[in-house]
């Protein structure tokens, strides 16, 4: 499992953006820049909608006022799924990352098998990543938000 100090891996993801989406390497998405990074299991899913994602949204001009160059939310879901989430929160200010095939999330081993959920998801963590290095890293305990939302990660930028 990726911990604090390694390099994010050299995995294509894909970022939502207005025109629909595109692929982008991570060590060019990430390279040069201040990113919080969280994950969450599914879109549109209950805690995810109602306090992760949300809190980011809210708390989005105090990272951007630290210094942070992008809030990136990633998920084990397609680009169009993740694209709809953004509209529906009103999360134009946060990169929506798509990692539909679970790639990046298997590389770094945040995967886990969720059976009727959804099948292979991520593991809810926020991260904060400098120029491609994970500088902090916080892991939910299964079913469990805690230390992985807006305010606990805001504190360690």
């Amino acid at each position: 499992m990726i911990k604090v100090g390694d390099d994010l891996p050299a995995v294509t993801l894909t970022r939502v953006t207005t025109e629909g989406s595109e692929p982008v390497p991570a060590a060019e998405l990430f390279a040069g820049k201040r990113v919080v990074l969280f994950a969450v299991p599914g879109a549109f899913t209950p805690t995810c909608s109602k306090a992760h994602l949300p809190g980011y949204v809210v708390q989005a001009d105090a990272f951007f006022d630290k210094g942070i160059d992008m809030i990136a939310c990633l998920s084990v879901n397609d680009a169009a799924v993740m694209a709809a989430w953004q509209r529906d929160q009103n999360a134009d200010r946060i990169t929506m990352l798509a990692d539909g095939g679970a790639a990046f999330t298997r590389a770094i081993g945040m995967a886990q098998d969720t059976g009727d959920f959804g099948g292979v998801r991520s593991k809810r963590y926020a991260m904060l990543v400098e120029d491609g290095i994970v500088r902090a890293l916080n892991l939910e305990a299964p079913k469990e938000f805690k230390v992985s939302d807006a305010q606990t990660l805001l504190a360690l930028v």
